[in-house]
């Protein structure tokens, strides 16, 4: 019979490699023009590794989108927006090429 006292701790640590590099993303400060134009351009706006592969013009196989499996996915795509948001409200840049 189980005994319902004896239950995981709420606060067990948890084996997280990842979060220095997470933690590094989600406080790095966009000082300037040029690095948020650099970061817009280096992060891509789409998973670049989704494909339609095609033979004579019909669609054989279709490669989903590996992004997601990224662990650093949604950190990227936060500072790609702080970097978007820095040019258009910032310095008052049209976003529209970086789109």
């Amino acid at each position: 019979m189980l005994n319902s006292t004896h239950s995981l701790p709420s606060s067990h640590p948890r084996f997280a490699p990842l979060q220095p590099v997470r933690t590094w993303l989600q406080s790095m400060a966009i000082a300037n023009a040029t690095m948020a134009r650099r970061l817009c351009t280096v992060i891509p706006n789409q998973c670049p590794f989704a494909r339609e592969i095609r033979i004579l013009g019909r669609k054989v196989a279709q490669i989903p989108p590996l992004c997601k499996l990224n662990p650093l996915y949604p950190e990227l795509m936060e500072l790609r927006f702080r970097a978007l948001c820095y040019l258009a409200d910032e310095c008052n840049e049209d976003i529209s090429a970086y789109c």
